[in-house]
């Protein structure tokens, strides 16, 4: 004889389980306080323009800019790159904030940009950091998407320094590879004058997220250009009448004392490990080294800093 069998009952409790999923996480800002919210309902009707949807192909075109494009991550770097004025398309809020006076000036200052503010959740800000090549990001809740990195050309940074009320001072970068360096040797330019950088377009550290947050927002001022051919670039500066100084430890004159200093010029710094390239080597018109004591070497970013340091200290005196 087959027992008879009784239909499963409800579970036990599954009421007030049910009702502690509908009131939301504590942390979620009320709506009063979502200032970045004014406007967006107009702003989303202007983009898709009289005809009222954007359409699936537009969208996909979209999301594909902006799975290429970089995050920054984090409360403090996204405020100061929103502050310094990064080109940025979309700030991201997780929605289960606590009230924090980074997470409303970073939403009040997109919003007045024009940047997309998007709410999402915690889960979806870990999946996109992962897939930037950013697992385990300490977001914050907080994640600002930026545009590539756009570069000028190297004539196009020549006629700008030209253009200054100052004698041209251009830093260029011989096979640097650590972003660090990069973001470090940026604010040193931009604290003593220097009108930009110029880097190679290979085998070199490019622009990113690191480098950015090395230059604590600098990069966002200063012009950097990316040259095809870095030897090609400094013939073209030198006939247009700067002078190339490299930096060696084994260099002919010393920064301190380099009479050229007063004059348009490009410094040269050479990568980390291996220094100048024999080409870049040859087109400078002085090999220049730095004083030091017991000392072996000086880091790349230190080198470049104690060199513009000494040529603006050369440049006051001579006014």
């Amino acid at each position: 004889m087959t027992a008879k069998k009784s239909k499963k009952g409800p579970t036990k409790g599954s009421g007030g389980k049910g009702r502690r999923s509908l009131e939301g996480k504590s942390g979620t800002l009320p709506a009063s306080e979502r200032h970045w919210y004014d406007g967006k309902q107009r702003q989303r009707a202007a983009k898709r323009g009289p005809g009222g949807g954007g359409g699936n192909q537009d969208g996909a075109r979209s999301e594909r800019r902006s799975e290429s494009s970089d995050l920054l991550v984090g409360r403090n770097p996204v405020v100061e790159a929103l502050r310094a004025g990064m080109p940025a398309t979309r700030l991201f809020l997780a929605n289960s904030l606590d009230p924090d006076d980074r997470v409303n000036e970073a939403a009040k200052m997109a919003g007045a940009r024009g940047i997309d503010v998007v709410e999402v959740t915690k889960t979806e800000l870990d999946r996109r950091c992962e897939s930037n090549g950013q697992p385990g990001a300490v977001h914050q809740g907080l994640v600002l998407q930026v545009r590539p990195y756009q570069y000028w050309a190297p004539e196009g940074l020549l006629d700008a320094a030209k253009d200054s009320d100052t004698p041209p001072l251009i830093v260029a970068l011989d096979g640097v590879t650590d972003p660090h360096n990069l973001g470090a040797i940026a604010r040193s330019a931009a604290a003593f004058g220097a009108h930009g950088l110029v880097i190679p377009e290979r085998r070199s550290a490019g622009v990113n997220m690191t480098a950015w947050k090395t230059s604590a927002g600098t990069l966002a001022r200063l012009p950097v250009a990316q040259a095809t051919n870095l030897t090609r670039a400094l013939e073209g500066f030198k006939k247009a009448g700067l002078f190339v100084v490299g930096l060696d430890a084994g260099g002919d004159a010393q920064i301190p004392e380099l009479e050229l200093a007063t004059g348009p010029l490009v410094i040269v710094v050479g990568s980390e490990g291996k220094g100048l390239s024999r080409l870049v080597r040859e087109a400078c018109d002085v090999v220049a080294s730095i004083p030091i004591g017991n000392a072996e070497s000086l880091n790349a970013s230190v080198a470049a800093g104690v060199s513009l340091y000494a040529v603006s200290r050369r440049r006051a005196e001579a006014v």
